[in-house]
Parts: structure tokens; C-alpha cells; sequence
């Protein structure tokens, strides 16, 4: 079976949950409420940070527990979706998309994850650049 693109993984259809967390779970307490969010969800918030401004995906998940009711944002599936939007963000850039997702504007081109990503890290520096990030 061929692995799946980016786009293929971003447009899964698991819906976003609520979990309370029966153990500590990174900076999770014991009982306390964890939104899972979607790649859809990620996209969204992040298709909402306007142009010359940046966020952190901490910022981000204290946002979406706050939209979706929740006290905390899961940390891991958080950053395997920004991952997967940004991905799939440069899979549209390569397509000649114009309208694609500024996941630089929340990806800092020294952070942990952008060191993970197919592309590397100039991009994300020259596209924080343009903007003035």
C-alpha cells in the first residue's frame, strides 16, 4: 500500500473529542478535561492569524480548549496536526496553489518541529521574513 500524501492525512474524518485524563499526562493534570483537536481545526485557527502576526502552538492550545470547552489541548496530537497542515500547505505550494495555509505564522523556523518538517527551516525563515515575523 503506498503511503499516504499529506493532503490524504489532513482530510481524515476523526472527529475532534473531549478526554478527561485519567493519569498526568505531560503538562496535563490528573482529571482534568483534554480536547483532541483535527488537522481541520488546526487549519482553521491558524488560517485566522493575520498577516505580519505570529502565535505559538501553546498560545493555540489554550485557545481551542477555551472554543471547545475543555481545560487543556492535548500537546502531542497538537503538533502532529500543525504538522500535517503545514505539510500539506507546501504540497499545495508546490501544486501552484496560491491560498494556502501560513503555518509559518505559527511555526518558528528554530523550533523542534519545524526541524522535523520534509521541507526544512528556510522557507518558514524567509516566508516570517516577507511578512515581517
Amino acid at each position: 500500500m503506498a503511503k499516504k500524501s499529506w493532503s490524504e492525512k489532513f482530510a481524515t474524518k476523526k472527529a475532534p473529542e473531549i478526554k478527561r485524563v485519567d493519569k498526568k499526562f505531560a503538562d496535563i493534570p490528573e482529571g482534568a478535561s483534554m480536547f483532541i483537536a483535527t488537522p481541520q481545526i488546526v487549519a482553521e485557527y491558524v488560517q485566522q492569524i493575520p498577516s505580519g502576526k505570529s502565535t505559538d502552538i501553546k498560545t493555540m492550545r489554550k485557545d481551542l480548549a477555551a472554543e471547545f470547552h475543555a481545560e487543556y489541548t492535548c500537546p502531542v496530537t497538537s503538533g502532529i496536526f500543525l504538522r500535517i497542515v503545514a505539510e500539506k500547505a507546501f504540497e499545495d505550494i508546490t501544486a501552484g496553489k496560491k491560498n494556502v495555509i501560513p503555518f509559518w505564522r505559527i511555526i518558528q523556523a528554530d523550533s523542534p518541529l519545524a526541524k522535523k518538517l520534509s521541507f526544512g527551516t528556510e522557507f518558514i525563515a524567509k516566508k516570517r521574513k516577507a511578512e515581517g515575523i
